[in-house]
């Protein structure tokens, strides 16, 4: 019952508690749970392929949400655009989206890679209080800095 899993498991609880970064604890402990009832196969099998877009959801929920509550009408987006930085931020959300348009198909098809890109995600978050979005802007860099190295060989 106890395997290579469950140690590295057991490490990341460990770094979140040391590091007091909540979301990781509770993403290990809901993956032990799952594990320890036994129901693991068919459980991560459905993370792994709709994880990402599950997050993408419930991040794009947040974001919405102050629309929906009506804390944020069209005379706000309005007036916000009278501003350089809200231009600033609208470039760099549809320069974020693209480059992690790409970032999907890297995960999706080069394990090595993602195991990377998930010690990354795992250290920032835990040392450096970074938020776990990171593995899709992550790959999604990695697929652009690896096409312009392909692009010079």
């Amino acid at each position: 019952m106890f395997n290579q899993a469950y140690l590295f498991l057991a490490l990341l609880l460990a770094i979140g508690f040391v590091a007091k970064n909540q979301s990781l604890m509770i993403a290990v402990g809901i993956l032990l749970v799952i594990k320890v009832v036994g129901v693991d196969g068919k459980v991560f099998s459905a993370i792994q392929s709709k994880g990402i877009n599950w997050g993408v959801t419930v991040i794009t929920i947040a974001v919405l949400a102050p629309i929906a509550s009506g804390q944020i009408g069209f005379k706000d987006l309005l007036d916000s655009m009278k501003s350089p930085y809200a231009w600033i931020a609208l470039g760099a959300g549809m320069l974020v989206a693209l480059i992690a348009k790409n970032g999907i198909q890297l995960l999706s098809t080069d394990p090595e890679i993602t195991t990377a890109l998930v010690l990354g995600t795992i250290l920032a978050v835990s040392l450096f209080r970074g938020v776990a979005v990171g593995p899709l802007i992550g790959a999604g860099i990695a697929y652009m800095a690896m096409r312009i190295v392909d692009f010079f060989h």
